[in-house]
């Protein structure tokens, strides 16, 4: 059917009138309070960091940010529920490496990171740190590692579930050292300390952020952590590498996501105003005594490392070791 004269007109003046909308929305914003959305329940890594970054950002925008929580699904519950939300920057989601890892490991036709998700700002990565109970016989990794080749299956780790930070860096761990262990995952990071305390699991690997204060008291032993370099609140703990294991990138690490369509110019204030507070140096030294390796850069930087995330544990989760969940 032909589009008359004064149908044009008026279509160009709706597409017009939506544009500018858009340009006010992005010069304007924020006008109103932010959510800070974390697919993950409190009191762990991520729901720490996201804390120190909603002050932050309440300071910089002159706006309440509020840290709302939504665990469940391994992270795919509150993912899809913040790509779900209005894409106008008031909903931000803090994401973790379960984006990448659920592709393979907890798929839905729900939710897709890549399809449903807008990358914004690639935080960094959080150190990971093997410990083992304080009165372990395992001394050195050298030890758990001579262990576990001896008695192949004698050996025990916890995480908080498949899939999970935990649980993905120690089949990286096993792979890399030749060792098998058998996966205890449990719902809490309370439960799973209190059974590494007991004695009753042979070694857990999780983030050095969440556990710093256990290790500094002597609760546990740290054998090792991730990273190019030791952690410089427990400088005597070596590094995987130094031990003869290349398990050098963290298994975990965290960006900033809001959902697709999302307008381009508060997609990039976003990321220069996240760019902006973690360059602040008490923030650093701060984020840097939680074990975290920052990163930053142009949206690109997240979205490319997601994509090579996803491929990355893929092929980790086609491997025998990982049979071992």
């Amino acid at each position: 059917m032909p589009v008359g004269p004064l149908a044009k007109r008026l279509c160009g003046a709706i597409a017009a009138l939506a544009l500018s909308s858009a340009i006010a929305s992005a010069q304007t914003w924020p006008d109103r309070p932010i959510k800070l959305m974390i697919a993950f329940g409190s009191g762990g890594t991520i729901d720490t960091l996201g804390r120190i970054l909603a002050d932050k950002l309440s300071d910089r925008w002159k706006q309440g940010v509020v840290v709302e929580n939504k665990p469940g699904g391994g992270g795919n519950i509150g993912a899809a529920a913040a790509a779900a939300t209005a894409p106008d920057g008031y909903s931000i989601h803090l994401g973790a490496q379960s984006l990448a890892t659920n592709v393979t490991l907890l798929p839905t036709p729900n939710f897709d990171p890549v399809r449903d998700l807008e990358p914004v700002y690639f935080i960094g990565y959080a150190t990971d740190v093997m410990m083992v109970p304080k009165d372990s016989p395992f001394k050195t990794l050298a030890d758990v590692i001579a262990e576990g080749k001896a008695k192949p299956g004698s050996l025990n780790y916890a995480s908080t579930g498949i899939g999970s930070s935990g649980h993905l860096a120690t089949v990286l761990f096993s792979q890399m050292a030749g060792v098998q262990a058998q996966h205890v995952p449990y719902t809490s990071l309370g439960a799973a300390m209190t059974d590494l305390t007991g004695g009753r699991l042979s070694f857990w690997i999780s983030t050095l952020g969440s556990n710093l204060g256990n290790v500094q008291a002597g609760s546990v032993r740290a054998l090792g952590i991730s990273g190019a370099q030791r952690a410089k609140d427990i400088p005597d703990v070596p590094t995987f590498r130094e031990q003869g294991v290349a398990l050098v990138e963290p298994s975990t690490w965290f960006g900033v996501f809001v959902p697709k369509k999302t307008p381009p110019d508060v997609v990039a204030k976003i990321n220069r105003d996240f760019a902006a507070i973690i360059a602040e140096p008490a923030l650093k030294e701060r984020l840097s005594k939680l074990g975290f390796t920052l990163v930053g850069g142009e949206p690109k930087a997240l979205a490319d490392h997601l994509a090579a995330d996803i491929a990355k544990w893929a092929k980790v989760a086609s491997s025998p070791e990982f049979a071992l969940k």
